[in-house]
């Protein structure tokens, strides 16, 4: 098992004035942190569903990545700026420290939030709801630990951003 540890976000928020959607996460996970970017495990279904509902081809690369997001004017960070956490694991996180997402708000005009996950959306409505003045949506997890949701589920309900692009 993985030790506690005290983790601070290494990577700003990707974002420009274009984009429409906000997609949130809770705080990287130590293959996004090696990475250097969002949703870096191998198995994390992220980018795979993304692509799929983006009707793109599988980004390899993080500049790829980054490529496609932009094209589709979406915008990705993490809802934590700190916390103290045991590997990837967001029931363990205790000691929250919110990243300012008003640096995103301000700069784009932003039409929809998005959680991966619960923890992610509990903490946006804990920490950012109020400031930001916008409900998040909650879709499931694209972790490999949330190995009971099936790939359809995931693309049926990460299909709902397009609503808003």
């Amino acid at each position: 098992m993985a030790k506690t540890e005290t983790v601070t976000h290494e990577f700003g928020p990707f974002y420009d004035h274009d984009s429409r959607v906000l997609i949130l996460g809770s705080i990287p996970s130590p293959k996004s942190r090696e990475q250097g970017f969002y949703y870096g495990h191998q198995r994390n279904r992220f980018w795979t569903v993304m692509a799929d509902i983006l009707d793109e081809d599988f980004p390899e690369t993080v500049e790829e990545r980054k490529v496609m997001l932009s094209s589709h004017n979406i915008a990705l960070w993490d809802v934590l700026a700190s916390c103290e956490i045991r590997g990837a694991d967001d029931s363990s996180i205790r000691n929250p420290k919110a990243n300012d997402l008003r640096r995103i708000f301000d700069a784009a005009d932003i039409t929809a939030v998005f959680a991966t996950g619960k923890k992610a959306a509990a903490l946006y409505d804990r920490f950012c709801r109020s400031t930001c003045g916008m409900d998040v949506i909650c879709l499931p997890s694209t972790s490999p630990a949330n190995c009971g949701c099936s790939y359809e589920r995931l693309r049926m309900e990460y299909s709902r951003i397009l609503e808003y692009l």
